[in-house]
């Protein structure tokens, strides 16, 4: 999937793919100012906290370095049934923000369109899961402490100015579960300065940083942070636990009360097979199954009682595996496994690029057969029917597929 924004960051970065990511800071700017717009305003990012009902830790406001009470910009919309709903009292987020605060929304993707298909697009990209979160900052209000992620980041300044400060890493690797705590800042000095709009920053994992406004008086800063949450060697670990259950070695009870001799022997059986299992799941064997069987994202299911199938986009998490067997084509992705047969290969190229795909113009392109290969692919969920609203996500950021 080509996407305009993930070809703009590799320019500011110089990158020339995921490689670099999580491997050492890098900053630039992104040339083209329709990108920011396009993706998110400010505006938009209010009419989609007053739309939806929204609840903390998801949806947050800090004041003065502190988080605020969820009572501070939330309440209850009751039902005429009595159902109470949370959603976000826009007079007091609109007061707070006047006053000076930050707001965050987190998981901004499984809101709005443009987000969704963007973290879809760098899911593709970097082969990791990616979520987006939204920073808003307004006047001289401050934002997080110093502090570290678990995960890699990359962020996308929308608008606006901030103050950034960012240091090393104290502790090589820390995890959010981890064997010691990690709660001592670096005293490194990577970077402090001002993070305007188009200005594109890559923090790796671990590495303290902090963003302010205090001091800069009336504005505001809004920026997108995409977390990318890699695998690590723990996570393989843990994923061979789940496999060892079908070796009966590894279901046996511990020895506890047997003679040394016979702890011994226990011991190394369990060592054999361990080193056999490590030798069958490598971590190459891990990290393909991990992305063959992730679930399909969340989409519209389509319903032919509301008229034809006329537009499809593949909505797996990772790109499908398409691999040519003999006179058969088969397909993995979201826990399938599917076969065609050989001459359904063109189309299957089209329709799980990634793209929006209108299945008129790709009739032409592919031939008539294309309509009964999608309607496959979305009854399988490896593809959904492009609603306007999905569309949207992807207009001025990635083209139709064949165009």
């Amino acid at each position: 999937m080509e996407h305009r924004l993930i070809r703009a960051v590799e320019e500011a970065l110089g990158w020339d793919g995921p490689a670099p990511l999580g491997r050492e800071f890098a900053r630039g700017s992104i040339s083209n100012p329709e990108i920011m717009a396009r993706l998110l305003a400010p505006p938009r990012l209010l009419d989609m906290v007053m739309r939806r009902s929204l609840a903390n830790p998801q949806f947050r406001f800090f004041k003065g370095g502190e988080e605020l009470h969820p009572d501070a910009y939330l309440n209850r919309q009751v039902t005429p049934r009595g159902q109470a709903i949370p959603m976000a009292d826009m007079r007091r987020v609109g007061s707070l923000l006047r006053e000076g605060a930050t707001l965050v929304l987190d998981q901004s993707n499984v809101f709005d369109p443009t987000m969704e298909v963007v973290c879809r697009a760098w899911q593709w990209w970097s082969r990791e899961h990616v979520q987006a979160n939204i920073y808003l900052t307004t006047n001289d209000a401050s934002g997080f402490d110093l502090h570290w992620d678990d995960h890699d980041v990359l962020i996308v300044q929308l608008a606006g100015e901030k103050q950034w400060e960012v240091r090393g890493a104290s502790r090589p690797a820390p995890m959010f579960r981890d064997a010691e705590q990690n709660n001592t800042p670096s005293e490194e000095i990577v970077w402090t300065g001002t993070m305007k709009a188009g200005d594109v920053m890559h923090i790796p994992r671990g590495y303290w940083h902090a963003a302010t406004r205090v001091g800069r008086g009336a504005g505001h800063s809004t920026h997108v942070t995409f977390g990318f949450a890699k695998r690590t060697a723990v996570s393989w670990l843990t994923w061979l636990a789940d496999w060892s259950r079908q070796e009966e070695v590894f279901r046996h009870d511990l020895d506890r009360w047997g003679n040394p001799d016979e702890q011994r022997a226990q011991q190394h059986r369990l060592a054999t097979a361990t080193s056999r299992l490590i030798d069958v799941r490598d971590p190459a064997e891990f990290l393909r199954l991990r992305e063959q069987e992730a679930p399909p994202g969340r989409h519209v299911p389509f319903l032919d009682i509301f008229g034809r199938l006329e537009a499809v986009a593949c909505v797996s998490e990772f790109p499908p595996l398409i691999r040519e067997e003999d006179e058969t084509v088969v397909v993995m992705a979201a826990g399938k496994k599917l076969t065609f047969a050989a001459k359904a290969l063109p189309g299957l190229r089209l329709l799980l690029s990634g793209h929006p795909v209108q299945l008129d113009e790709a009739a032409g392109l592919v031939g008539a057969e294309v309509e009964a290969l999608a309607k496959i692919l979305v009854e399988e969920e490896l593809c959904a029917s492009v609603t306007p609203e999905l569309s949207s996500g992807y207009t001025g950021l990635a083209t139709s597929a064949g165009s």
